[in-house]
């Protein structure tokens, strides 16, 4: 069911100038011009006092964004995940050590503003990830210096009540950043069979079945097993292709794509290829473009930019066919619903950055847009309508 949007007596048209993060534009949205229309949700680096959390109304045909609003008093709220219907979002509060939090959120989209549920502990210090699972009854948060991930229900009217952690141990070859465990990244495959967390710090995706049994919770823990990496990859973060038959992974710390075959609940390594030719050890983030051609991977700490790879129809397997430079230390990046641009959190130039997308070649334009925000982490779309 489509929501009403607004009528109202004057309107900014969203074809004027990109948004400044500071200045506070209310964007009034027709009927008739919604399905171009989405909410930008963007987390960040911030104090509690500061609006951590702002949303912004993008034009998915212009590539422009206009500030809609913003949410204060979550310290760090630098990751984020909406619900499928985009009413509840919740956000990570990635502080260090006991104050770190897991937050839920209710989306008004209507006005586009976010209001507070409640608040509990991750009981692992810097969450720096967070999902919903498939049925939206849990969620689940990746504590990079907790070495564990924190499962929380979730409440009748979306809050969260209190986690329970699976923690892990072991690490990896490099003494000064795989000391412990550094959980990175959850996700669930495609078919909602399998729960996959990244282990950064022991060069592992530890894999959870989904249990079918209402009371043994979320996971069968007890088949749970490990999957084993190169030693010092540094397993960050993982997409999916469209089809569900393959999965791509970058690791941080050696800059690879590793391509992975997904079948029957099985993953199968088919192919490592660079995406930092550089050795920075700082890549990002990963995702695919809607129609599955196309791979991104985002490079930080030298020569920051996105790696573009073009996919294999018949085997998934990936082929390098260009690299965008980007403003400093990018982050989280996200493709709109129609493939068209691909926007880049830069957080150290405290911008996010415009692309238009040629959909043949999978080659990066950078448009001039931008949206001055400071040190902007995620982004994530959610439909007006």
């Amino acid at each position: 069911m489509k929501t009403l949007i607004g009528v109202c007596m004057a309107a900014m048209a969203l074809t004027g100038s990109s948004c400044m993060g500071s200045a506070k534009q209310t964007e009034v949205v027709s009927a008739e011009n919604t399905d171009s229309l989405y909410y930008l949700l963007v987390g960040s680096y911030a104090q509690p006092q500061e609006e951590g959390i702002r949303v912004y109304v993008f034009n998915q045909e212009t590539g422009k964004g206009t500030y809609r609003s913003g949410f204060s008093g979550i310290s760090n709220p630098s990751f984020l995940t909406p619900s499928a219907d985009g009413s509840r979002v919740y956000a990570v509060g990635e502080d260090e050590g006991v104050t770190s939090t897991a937050n839920a959120l209710t989306f008004d989209r209507e006005k586009g503003m976010l209001s507070l549920v409640n608040t509990q502990p991750t009981k692992g210090g810097a969450p720096c990830n967070i999902v919903l699972s498939p049925k939206e009854d849990y969620v689940l948060t990746a504590n990079y210096m907790g070495g564990n991930v924190t499962v929380f229900p979730v409440g009748k009217n979306g809050e969260l009540l209190e986690g329970d952690t699976l923690d892990f141990s072991g690490h990896g070859p490099d003494s000064e950043r795989q000391t412990q465990p550094h959980l990175h990244c959850v996700l669930f495959t495609p078919d909602n069979r399998l729960m996959l967390a990244n282990d950064l710090g022991t060069d592992r995706i530890h894999v959870f079945p989904v249990s079918d049994k209402k009371d043994q919770g979320l996971l069968d823990r007890a088949a749970a097993y490990d999957v084993q990496l190169d030693p010092g990859a540094g397993p960050r973060h993982t997409c999916f292709a469209p089809d569900g038959k393959h999965a791509y992974l970058v690791t941080e710390l050696s800059g690879d794509v590793i391509v992975l075959s997904y079948d029957e609940m099985k993953l199968d390594t088919i192919q490592t290829i660079k995406a930092d030719t550089l050795g920075a050890q700082g890549s990002a983030d990963i995702h695919i473009s809607p129609d599955g051609n196309f791979v991104y991977a985002s490079n930080r700490l030298k020569g920051d930019g996105i790696a573009i790879f073009s996919v294999n129809s018949e085997d998934g397997t990936l082929e390098k066919v260009g690299y965008q430079p980007t403003g400093i230390h990018p982050r989280n990046f996200i493709i709109t619903p129609n493939g068209k641009f691909l926007l880049v959190a830069c957080r150290d130039t405290n911008e996010i950055q415009v692309f238009a997308r040629n959909t043949e070649t999978g080659l990066l334009e950078n448009t001039g847009e931008r949206i001055e925000m400071s040190k902007p982490v995620c982004l994530k779309f959610v439909s007006m309508n």
